[in-house]
């Protein structure tokens, strides 16, 4: 099979085309460094899109993220088709569903809040009306994907584990869902060679509070961290940083269970093995 991946030298990309490149013949596409009118998709049998513009520190106005996360997307779709490419599968964001639920299925509304996340979204209503019986779209929402080199929070914060034996999140109950990388690829695998089309949510099966969360990467990098009580530090957070909050605290769990069933699929890896694996890979 003949895959075509954009965002191949970010992480879900590379880590696709590293994990299955004795089972597929790839191509690869880069924006950056060519137009899509350049684009040659003959003899393409599934595009995998993961290239977007993502969480800037700073965000974005609205306009250069539906540039390159809507209009791009739609416009490769498109050519796609035209084409004769039979599946195209978008790797969006599971925070489309926005802040204000604990926990979200593929039945949930999408609220997004973020630039980003309603770019990603209105990329997700132009694709569904693109997709017909010749055409099939698969949408993946992935929550926050982790592994060694991995971008975002919980590499952060394992760097932070390695230099502060101390930290203020003593007896945290909150629950969160992430996906290791792994599992990620793993599901992307089925959805292209089962070529199942509709929404699919991914995640480790076991939600985790952050108290668990910095319990399992200090034993994985065999340091020892103490969490305490830090009176006012929680109320302080919410208000300077709600955003950060919202992530240390707060609840988000995403249910798996119906996309598994429908790629008759279960993850490989435990969300305590992902993190072993993660802390093991940067130890260095």
């Amino acid at each position: 099979m003949n895959i075509l991946v954009t965002g191949s030298s970010g992480y879900i990309g590379k880590s696709f085309i590293e994990t299955f490149k004795e089972k597929y013949t790839f191509s690869v596409f880069s924006l950056q460094n060519s137009s899509l009118e350049s684009l040659s998709i003959k003899g393409i049998d599934t595009v995998l899109h993961c290239a977007a513009l993502v969480h800037k520190k700073h965000e974005t106005d609205y306009v250069k993220y539906y540039k390159i996360n809507t209009e791009y997307t739609v416009n490769l779709a498109k050519k796609a088709k035209l084409n004769g490419v039979k599946h195209f599968i978008f790797i969006s964001t599971i925070a489309v569903y926005g802040d204000s639920m604990d926990k979200v299925d593929e039945e949930s509304e999408c609220t997004p809040r973020t630039p980003y996340a309603k770019s990603k979204f209105e990329a997700e209503q132009k694709l569904n009306k693109l997709s017909d019986k010749e055409f099939k779209v698969s949408v993946i929402r992935p929550p926050m994907v982790y592994g060694a080199s991995a971008p975002g929070n919980i590499v952060s914060l394992i760097k932070i584990i390695k230099i502060m034996p101390i930290l203020p999140f003593y007896n945290t109950q909150n629950k969160r869902s992430f996906v290791y990388i792994r599992n990620l690829t793993a599901m992307i695998e089925m959805v292209v060679e089962k070529q199942k089309e509709g929404l699919f949510l991914a995640s480790d099966d076991k939600s985790i509070s952050t108290s668990k969360l910095i319990k399992l990467l200090s034993q994985g990098l065999e340091s020892r961290v103490y969490m305490i009580r830090v009176p006012f530090f929680k109320m302080i957070l919410k208000k300077v940083k709600p955003s950060l909050y919202q992530q240390l605290y707060g609840n988000f769990e995403v249910c798996n269970k119906y996309s598994q069933k429908i790629l008759e699929y279960k993850n490989r890896y435990s969300v305590e093995e992902g993190l072993k694996a993660t802390t093991m890979g940067m130890k260095v």
